[in-house]
């Protein structure tokens, strides 16, 4: 087990040892002082768990309705599978080709799907990860329509040249029956029929094959005959094909929105043409074409009328119109609009059988980003309440925070407070998407999402145990006005569209503060309650944070100015006088800069605010002088201080949220004390009036002098302003220091400090750490009315690259998290609040002499760097990336202990032991491909990450070997063990012999003796990773021995069959032999020995 030193050494050396150095100072390491670090390499394990969110760009549809799973694949080559809430799962096609079609093999526990690529693949549900058994590549015909009839295992596949070929999906092998084109079609036909849109059979006689031709010609095969038996011809092409159930009808759906029903036995005309959408004229002309109608499906009832159910075929005077779903029974017609356009539907019925009365209860419509299921038992078919997490990208997500093992009671209160807002109207049915298993996973601790979005709103979501479910929603652009028209938009927007965007939030799970920063550079505090308030006016502070740049590149000529109010000493108050609170009087005209404007215009009318998260504070950056704020760029806050930080390329803000005044307004540069090693060589700030006193504290010799500037003493200043343009460049815009990162503790500020007090860790995007020291006035009353004091104390260090993230140790290594104080309802009654008051720490943990040393853990896009204090010496340094750059790096728990987790730009996810800084995993997963990725990738606890793979579906990963090792139980299983529903109206002899005669009866027409072989060239067989023994393994308990012993009966059964075909062909051939021989006998037999 690895040992560093640490323990004795950081509270000050008395004697050097002979390896240190002879001026080594309190911190400084000796090699007989250890820690153990408990964390190896053989912790870790990185691996992808579950995806979350809708389906992205979605393609096709299948469900299976004994089992009552729902597949959808995607243009990228994904196959997403839901079951019932919690029961969802992720796979992936190799080749990245778009799914065409999903057929379910019903209640088998496989699915086969066609992709983009021509080729096919069967996959295997029974295991908990599924998998490829057989793959299938055409490579001479482009494939566009597959059909696979109920309990049959021969799959038709119909192809662009109009060809239909036949696949056994037990061997995935092609069959010798192949039905042409130009044997389907009328010889008199001149011209091509087209691509096969549509294959099916009838539904009372499996032996006629009805083919869609896209030119508008169908075909009715007989396969045992091998020739067509009608043939119907229409005018308009074809988009999709139905039955009705008892074989003797089928309705056709036609690109000049017509439906078709035709008789099978009269092929001459269509029985009725009707234009769902379409105008009757009343001379009785043909109506008007409307837009084509992409899918029909025609169910029928036992009771009453039958369903039809299509999607398109709208009148094209109805431009821009959304997306409908027309249902029509008897002689109702139901449109119902969607909000997106529909990529395909299916409508769910009671019977899997084909040749039975459907019953249909539901259409499921798979929507480009939505899936809405209706309910059609129920009056005005209202939709289902949708329990997957579809709706992450409702509004696009622009920040995302991931929370693991928080607080236990947090889930429910989120949840209390969330289910308020659920819309109303819903089926009172339960989700008929409803198969499946939940896994049996042995992760208890809770875990919260939160994502941010670009209309402003803010989402919670329950992330445990591999599930995840929406909590809560908070609308934070309900806090500002809106403009109603074009001619009322504010032109002092700094973003064109999404003003209201969430651009960085900040989080304390233990006192439920949350604090969030918008792209309109808008910072805002919420409280957490549970009860509803009425807000009069929302609390506002408005800052003035100015560019630190000007023309020339010269020392401020204003920095040797008379301080007013001048005090020592490192605690005292910063500012006497409260800054105005109210919105400064701000100029817009026309003829001079916009100044003192903030972007966006807080409601003045009263705000009602429902249970959940109530705004305390509003603070908004202003114009300066022509200039827009710059967006913020970090943010922290902290419940048990009272503060909210914040900083962008100007400086940094500190805000008192508790007395609602602001602290401190400090340029970047002035946080350098001057004697500072690292100082940036000082630019001109433009003076011009702050919004209220700006506040300095420049510690130099580790003394402190602080100083305030009150607007008036400013006013003098202004003659040193000089003229330029109102936007600074592109290159001056990139070369600013901005800060990058906040962290609160309590430390030692300074290198001669013996007590830990409150401190503020601030990083720069250029790699300076610096301290700043906070005085806090004691808790209660006093709190509320003394100003907390704030003091820079210059440089702890320099890193190379901008600091991500900062965090602190004890001598023990354990982690320091930031001061909270514990949760309570502040609209809640006085005797709740006296409680809430006592639970609380009156003030910060006291200090007392002797304290043990800390570590302060700081880690950059470069490096990371263990800094000992109060000695600030740095002890552990790591070179993370010398070509990339890291994304992200947080300091998270891991197995009892503490780690560094960083992503970098190059795809790298490596973990850096703590506090020596080993490499402990180093992985190539995933390549910086999407800004997005960069954007939402965050680490939590317990070997926790996410980020988002596309817009709308969130990937979850694992960077913990106990996890990995765990990771089957946890997923959800897919199959179950249901029974087959019995068969509809079964005579005696089938119910006697089984629906056995019906397959066998194919295998005589398809199997490889009658049809003989297929083409080796035309399509290539690639067997995949999951085969029929893994399948074997993946079973377990009565079910596996059950699927064994149907494996074994197939087998046996097989190897019969196939004896029984050997023999077969023996006979033949001997048959065949013995006719040959008698002809020859009879041909010779009178002729004469010349005449041979």
């Amino acid at each position: 087990m690895k040992k560093f030193n640490i323990r004795k050494v950081l509270d000050g050396l008395t004697a050097a040892s002979s390896s240190s150095s002879a001026t080594a100072q309190p911190g400084t390491p000796r090699e007989n002082d250890v820690v153990q670090e408990t964390l190896q390499s053989e912790h870790f394990q990185l691996c992808k768990t579950v995806r979350h969110g809708f389906p992205y760009q979605p393609s096709s549809m299948a469900f299976d309705p004994v089992q009552k799973i729902l597949a959808i694949g995607t243009q990228t080559g994904a196959l997403r599978l839901f079951g019932r809430a919690g029961v969802e799962c992720y796979c992936q096609h190799e080749s990245g080709a778009a799914v065409i079609q999903l057929q379910f093999l019903i209640n088998e526990g496989a699915l086969v799907s066609a992709l983009a690529d021509d080729s096919i693949h069967l996959w295997n549900l029974r295991q908990k990860i599924p998998a490829i058994l057989h793959s299938l590549k055409f490579n001479r015909e482009r494939i566009t329509y597959c059909h696979l009839p109920f309990q049959s295992k021969w799959l038709y596949i119909g192809t662009e040249r109009g060809n239909i070929h036949i696949v056994n999906v037990e061997s995935f092998t092609l069959s010798g029956y192949v039905i042409m084109w130009n044997k389907a079609i009328e010889l008199s036909t001149k011209t091509h029929p087209g691509p096969v849109v549509h294959i099916s059979d009838n539904p009372m006689d499996e032996g006629k094959l009805l083919i869609g031709f896209e030119t508008g010609v169908v075909v009715l095969w007989d396969l045992k005959s091998k020739k067509a038996d009608y043939r119907y011809n229409y005018d308009e092409a074809i988009h999709s094909v139905a039955w009705h159930h008892e074989g003797k009808q089928f309705v056709c759906s036609h690109s000049d929105g017509t439906l078709t029903t035709w008789n099978v036995r009269t092929p001459a005309k269509p029985a009725q043409i009707i234009t769902p959408h379409g105008k009757q004229p009343k001379d009785g002309k043909k109506p008007e074409p409307c837009k084509p109608i992409l899918k029909v499906e025609y169910k029928t009832t036992r009771a009453g009328d039958p369903f039809m159910v299509l999607s398109g075929g709208l009148s094209y005077d109805t431009v821009g119109r959304r997306a409908c779903l027309t249902v029509m029974h008897g002689k109702s017609t139901a449109v119902l609009e969607m909000d997106y356009p529909i990529v395909d539907f299916l409508t769910l019925c009671e019977t899997p059988y084909p040749n039975d009365f459907q019953e249909p209860y539901a259409v499921v419509v798979l929507l480009e980003k939505d899936l809405v299921v209706i309910d059609l038992g129920q009056i005005g078919y209202p939709i289902f309440e949708n329990p997957y997490p579809l709706a992450i990208h409702e509004s696009p997500v622009t920040c995302c925070e991931y929370f693991a093992d928080c607080p236990a009671e947090l889930i429910p209160a989120l949840y209390s407070v969330g289910c308020r807002q659920k819309r109303q109207g819903y089926s009172k049915k339960e989700w008929p998407i409803s198969g499946g298993n939940w896994g049996q996973g042995t992760q208890s601790y809770p875990e919260i999402i939160i994502t941010g979005h670009a209309d402003g709103s803010i989402k919670f979501w329950d992330a445990s145990a591999l599930m995840l479910q929406a909590l809560y929603k908070l609308k934070t652009a309900k806090v500002f006005e809106r403009a109603r028209g074009k001619e009322e938009k504010p032109n002092t927007d700094i973003v064109d569209e999404d003003p209201f965007a969430i651009q960085t939030l900040s989080w304390c799970p233990e006192s439920r503060m949350l604090c969030l920063a918008g792209v309109s550079a808008h910072v805002i505090v919420y409280r957490f309650s549970k009860q509803e308030i009425t807000t009069e006016a929302v609390e506002l502070l408005e800052v003035r944070m100015q560019s630190e740049f000007s023309d020339v590149d010269s020392p401020d000529p204003g920095g040797d100015q008379t301080p007013t109010l001048p005090t020592s000493g490192a605690s005292s108050s910063p500012q006497e006088s409260e800054p105005p609170t109210q919105p400064l009087t701000g100029s817009n005209s026309s003829d001079g800069p916009r100044d003192n404007i903030p972007c966006l215009q807080v409601r003045s009318s009263p705000l009602k605010q429902s249970p959940g998260y109530q705004v305390e504070l509003v603070i908004q950056l202003v114009w300066v002088s022509g200039e827009p704020p710059q967006q913020i760029t970090s943010l922290a806050i902290n419940s048990s201080y009272g503060l909210v930080v914040f900083g962008n390329s100007n400086g940094l803000a500190v805000v008192d949220y508790l007395q609602k005044t602001l602290l401190l307004n400090m340029g970047t540069s002035e946080l350098y004390s001057p004697s500072d090693p690292y100082q940036r060589q000082p630019r001109s700030p433009r003076k011009a009036k702050p919004a209220g006193a700006i506040c300095e504290s420049n510690d130099g010799s580790n003394t402190s002098e602080d100083r305030c500037r009150s607007p008036t003493s400013d006013a003098k200043d202004n003659s040193f302003t000089r003229s330029r343009s109102s936007s600074v460049t592109s290159i001056d815009r990139e070369s600013r220091e901005a800060l990058s990162s906040f962290y609160f503790c309590e430390s030692f500020p300074r290198k001669t400090d013996s007590l830990v007090s409150p401190c503020l860790l601030v990083g720069t995007t250029q790699g300076s750490v610096m301290m700043v020291a906070l005085s806090l006035p004691p808790g209660g009353d006093q709190r509320l009315q003394q100003l907390v004091g704030i003091a820079s104390c210059g440089t702890l260090v320099r890193l190379k690259g901008g600091i991500l993230t900062m965090a602190l140790l004890d001598a023990t290594g354990t982690l320091l998290p930031p001061s909270f104080e514990q949760w309570y309802d502040p609209n809640a009654s006085d005797e709740e609040k006296e409680k809430g008051r006592k639970r609380r720490p009156a003030s910060p943990a006291s200090s007392q002499e002797g304290q043990e040393p800390q570590f302060a853990i700081l880690c950059s896009e470069k490096q990371a760097k263990v800094v000992a204090l109060p000695s600030q010496t740095r002890i552990y340094k790591h070179s993370i990336t010398e070509t990339s750059f890291v994304l992200r790096a947080d300091v998270v728990q891991m197995a009892g202990a503490n780690c560094i987790a960083c992503f970098c730009a190059n795809g790298h996810i490596m973990t850096l032991s703590l506090p020596s800084l080993r490499p402990l995993l180093e992985v190539n997963y995933l390549p910086l491909t999407d800004m997005r990725i960069a954007r939402t990738f965050c680490f939590s606890n317990l070997g926790q990450a996410l980020y988002l793979i596309s817009p709308t579906e969130i990937q979850r990963i694992t960077y913990s070997q106990e996890t990995c090792d765990n990771l089957q139980e946890m997923l959800s299983e897919l199959f179950t063990p249901v029974e087959t529903p019995e068969a509809p109206n079964r005579g005696f002899f089938k119910g006697l012999f089984g629906g056995g005669a019906q397959s066998l009866d194919r295998e005589d027409l398809f199997g490889e003796t009658a049809a003989g072989k297929a083409s080796r060239s035309l399509a290539q067989h690639i067997p995949g990773p999951g085969s029929m023994e893994g399948m074997k393994g993946a079973a377990s308990g009565v079910v596996g021995e059950l699927a064994r012993a149907r494996i074994a009966l197939d087998e046996r059964g097989q190897k019969l069959g196939e004896l029984e075909e050997r023999t077969a062909a023996m006979m033949a051939s001997a048959e065949s032999f013995s006719k040959h021989a008698h002809d020859m006998m009879l041909k010779y037999k009178d002729k004469k020995w010349y005449q041979l």
